[in-house]
This record gives C-alpha cells, sequence and structure tokens, in this order.
C-alpha cells in the first residue's frame, strides 16, 4: 500500500515532494502524493517540481502517474536504484540545487558511485544557492560520513537559467549522527557580489552597504563579472566560524536598489549573529533528512520556519523517529532526533 503524503500540509510547497521522493528512492517505498502545492497561486508540479519527479523515476526505474505539468497528483512505484552517469536538464531556470535534494541522499546510500550533471539554476531566490551547497551543506555532510564533490561548470539566474553542475557521489555504508550545538568563534566574515551583465556599480553598492552594515573589512569584500551567463545579480555573505561556515544570500530584482538588497542580507546576517546559534535557516531545514538517515543528531538553530516543520512531518511520516523541536531562549531553538535503529533500512 502506497504511504500517502498530503502535498497541503505545512508550507504546502516543493520541499514535500522532494523529502518525500528522496525516501520514496532509499526506502523503497511507494507513495501517493496528493494536493501538491494545491494553495500555491499555480498549483501542481512546475517544471522545476517535474524534472525532481521524472529524475527520481530514471533513477530507479520506476512507475509513475500524474507525471506532467500542472499535476497534483503522482504515484510512485519505486524501482531499485541504478548508480552511474545521468544529465538531468530542468529545461528552465528552476533550481538544480533543489532537485539534487530529491536525489543526493539515495545515491549516497547506494551500492556504487554516480556522477550527476544537473543544468537550469544555480543561484535562484527561494532556493540555497550553489554556494550555500558547497561552503555549509556538504561540510557537515562529510562530517557525517559523505564523500561527494561539487563543481560549478557555470552560473545560471533567474530567469533565463543555463546553469551546470556537476556531482561526483561515492556511496557509503550508513551516516554517522551529528551534533552541530556551538558555532565557536568567528573567524572572518566575508561578502561577494556578483553582477552579470549587468553594470559594475550595483555590486559596489551593494558591497559598500554590507560593510557599513556589519561592518566588513574592504579585504574580506570581492566583485566579480560574469559576461555571457545571462543578466542577474547575487550578493552573499559567508560567516566563517571555527567549526561551521554559513551563507547567506540576496538576489537582485527588477525595481528593487541594489541597497535595499544588501539591508535586507544584512539584517539575515545580524540575526544569526546576534542569536549565537551554529545553524540558519536553510541549513536547520536540509540537515534533517540527513540525520533522519543517520538515525541521530542535534543542533541549535534560529526559530525554524514552516520549511523545517513541514519537513519534519514528511519524514515522520516515512521513518518510526521523532523530532524534538524546543524554545531555548528568544531567538534559539533546539531540534534533537531521537535515535532509531531502523532508519537506515
Amino acid at each position: 500500500m502506497p504511504l500517502r503524503i498530503d502535498g497541503s500540509q505545512g508550507e504546502e510547497g516543493g520541499q514535500i515532494l522532494r523529502t518525500s521522493l528522496a525516501l520514496s528512492l532509499h526506502l523503497q517505498r511507494p507513495i501517493h502524493l496528493v494536493n501538491i502545492r494545491a494553495k500555491r497561486q499555480k498549483p501542481g508540479l512546475r517544471r522545476q517540481h517535474l524534472a525532481c519527479v521524472l529524475a527520481a523515476a530514471e533513477l530507479s526505474h520506476a512507475k509513475v502517474t500524474g507525471a506532467h505539468l500542472g499535476s497534483q497528483e503522482i504515484l510512485f512505484i519505486p524501482g531499485p536504484i541504478q548508480p552511474g552517469n545521468y544529465r538531468f536538464d530542468i529545461g528552465t531556470a528552476g533550481s538544480t540545487t533543489l532537485l539534487l535534494q530529491a536525489i543526493l541522499l539515495p545515491l549516497l546510500l547506494a551500492p556504487s558511485p554516480s556522477h550527476i550533471t544537473l543544468c537550469g539554476g544555480t543561484h535562484n531566490p527561494k532556493a540555497p544557492p550553489f554556494d550555500f551547497l558547497e561552503r555549509t551543506f556538504l561540510p557537515q555532510l562529510e562530517k557525517m560520513g559523505a564523500h561527494v564533490d561539487l563543481q560549478l561548470e557555470r552560473p545560471g539566474f533567474y530567469p533565463q537559467g543555463g546553469g551546470i553542475i556537476h556531482v561526483s557521489i561515492n556511496p557509503v555504508c550508513h551516516l554517522q549522527p551529528i551534533d552541530i550545538l556551538s558555532r565557536g568563534a568567528i573567524k572572518t566574515i566575508h561578502a561577494k557580489a556578483i553582477v552579470a551583465d549587468l553594470p559594475r556599480h550595483i555590486g559596489e553598492r551593494e558591497l559598500n552597504t554590507l560593510t557599513e552594515l556589519i561592518k566588513l573589512k574592504p579585504e574580506n569584500c570581492q566583485l566579480q563579472e560574469l559576461k555571457g551567463c545571462g543578466v542577474g545579480n547575487v550578493v552573499t555573505v559567508e560567516v566563517i566560524n571555527e567549526e561551521i561556515t554559513e551563507v547567506f544570500t540576496g538576489y537582485g530584482q527588477r525595481g528593487i536598489r541594489a541597497e535595499k538588497v544588501a539591508q535586507h542580507l544584512a539584517t539575515e546576517v545580524q540575526r544569526y549573529l546576534s542569536a549565537e546559534v551554529p545553524v540558519g535557516p536553510y541549513l536547520a531545514d536540509q540537515i534533517l533528512l540527513p540525520m533522519a538517515l543517520a538515525g541521530g543528531g542535534q543542533f541549535l538553530t534560529l526559530p525554524p520556519t514552516r520549511h523545517t516543520l513541514t519537513n519534519i512531518q514528511v519524514i515522520e511520516a516515512f521513518l518510526p523517529l521523532r523530532f524534538d523541536v524546543s524554545k531555548q531562549k528568544q531567538h534559539q531553538w533546539h531540534i534533537r532526533l531521537h535515535p532509531t535503529n531502523t532508519a537506515q533500512s
């Protein structure tokens, strides 16, 4: 009997789909997803969500019904995972990093290596950028025993897309639980502004604003100009601590001044710094599934987002475990997974 997952629960977005696909692949459990993104302005599967379904299906020769644009219901019956070399092209600027969420962990726990090429957006609003995967998420996954190499061949910005990333995955038998309870002392804070086929002064203004608001040193600011890869502007702040690096991102948008983009980003960074926690919002969301498959772990973070709480609900529907989410201080929360011996089976 397929496990029924309601896509309208919690944050109601694509995270429910991606986590469900990843666990279906790993556990070899059929799923029936209903009400997929039902309350969104454009409900059902969009191009990037459909790409996740089709990629998961290709990896396992799954039987799938309902896999088409706009579909609010799919039945996904996975077969055994087939590691190997794959290329998945979203066909739009849809996020490659979100597509990777659906397939990375099943391939990491598969019997042999894989190499994946992903084409689409690499720096998208409302999605973790390539920089976050490279500097924040993968280092924590490596502490759990993973061996994953990530390479950016070409950036892709919204709405043009065209980005390319390569992922080499060397499998492990199991993941180790992880505790992320301290970030240690702050070693340095770096900022980087990328302007692609846009005036240089946009990035300069963003960096000047960040320097003023979070007291950056000029030598820790970098401006990168790109040509021929589509129009885009992204600015990142990298907080390098003794025990963890967190990456925060702002995206330039038509009609929004560069100073406003940088101000919003500075607010996110200041909120993280003042809370004295190691784990930021994106990592809190994405580390949950590796922890679940490892059978244990805990971390301190900012107040959990709806994405994080919804991801917990979905994971608990698949596995015999429980997350405890408790407030420690005004802006500090503790999330702990109760150990289980069955999570990796």
